[in-house]
C-alpha cells in the first residue's frame, strides 16, 4: 500500500521532528485533507505510528503522544542491558571495516555542523553499534528506543561542553572495542547512559513549565 507508505513517512518526520507537537490532538478528517488519502491509508499509518509509541487513540479521534518522563527513564533503564549485548558481541563478530565505519560517522560531524546533524549522528552512532552485534533483533530494538527517545532528546537544553562529552565518550567506546576489550567497553557505555538519562531527564523537568506555554504535553507520574 504505497499511499500508506507515503503517509506514514511524512507523518513519522512531522512529529519526531516536532512539527506536530506533543499532546497535538489529530483528526483522520484533517490527515485526510492534509495528505490527499482516503481514509484506509490514513489509519493504517496511525496505527503504524500507534505501535510506535508516537500517536495513541483519544475517543474517536487521535494525538501525537505527550513527552513521558517516566517512559524515558524506563527506556534509558531498557537500554543498558541491551547495549551491553551488543558491545560484548561487536567486540566478538565485528570487523575492522565497520569500526571504521562508525569512526567515520563521529568524523562527519565538524565544528559548525548544525544541530541536527549531531542529532542525527549521535542516533545513527547507537544504532551502529547495535549493528556490530549483528543480531537483527537487537538492532531493531535499539532502533525502536532511539525513535522513541527522539523528540526528547530535541527538546534537551543542550550545550557545547555536553555535546562534546557525548562525542569524546562515543569514541572512547569504540576505542575499547577496536581493541576488543568487551567489559571496558560495556561499563563506558553503561555510564555514557547513565549520564545522558540524567541530563536529559534534569532539563526536561526543569524547563517543564517552559515546554507546557509552548503547546508541548509533558507527563510524569
Amino acid at each position: 500500500m504505497p499511499q500508506m507508505q507515503d503517509i506514514h513517512e511524512k507523518l513519522r518526520e512531522m512529529i519526531l521532528s516536532l512539527g506536530l507537537g506533543p499532546g497535538e490532538r489529530l483528526s483522520e478528517r484533517w490527515l485526510e485533507a492534509k495528505f490527499e488519502g482516503s481514509r484506509t491509508p490514513v489509519r493504517v499509518a496511525l496505527i503504524r505510528l500507534e505501535g510506535e509509541g508516537l500517536v495513541r487513540r483519544e475517543g474517536r479521534n487521535w494525538a501525537v503522544s505527550p513527552i513521558d518522563l517516566d517512559e524515558i527513564e524506563a527506556l534509558y533503564e531498557f537500554r543498558e542491558p541491551l547495549e551491553a549485548t551488543a558491545i560484548r558481541l561487536g567486540c566478538d563478530r565485528a570487523d575492522s571495516s565497520d569500526i571504521d565505519g562508525l569512526e567515520a560517522l563521529l568524523d562527519s560531524c565538524q565544528f559548525g555542523s548544525p544541530r541536527e546533524e549531531w542529532h542525527r549522528v549521535g542516533t545513527d552512532f547507537h544504532v551502529g553499534l547495535a549493528r556490530l552485534s549483528r543480531n537483527p533483533f537487537v538492532v531493531k530494538t535499539i532502533e525502536d528506543i532511539m525513535t522513541r527517545l527522539a523528540r526528547a532528546r530535541w527538546l534537551e537544553v543542550w550545550t557545547e561542553p555536553t555535546r562534546d562529552q557525548a562525542w569524546a565518550d562515543h569514541r572512547k567506546i569504540l576505542d575499547l572495542i577496536r581493541r576488543n576489550r568487551p567489559e571496558e567497553a560495556v561499563h563506558e557505555a553503561i555510564e555514557h547512559v547513565r549520564h545522558t538519562r540524567d541530563r536529559l531527564v534534569r532539563s526536561l523537568r526543569e524547563d517543564k513549565r517552559g515546554l507546557k506555554a509552548r503547546g508541548f504535553a509533558v507527563v510524569s507520574r
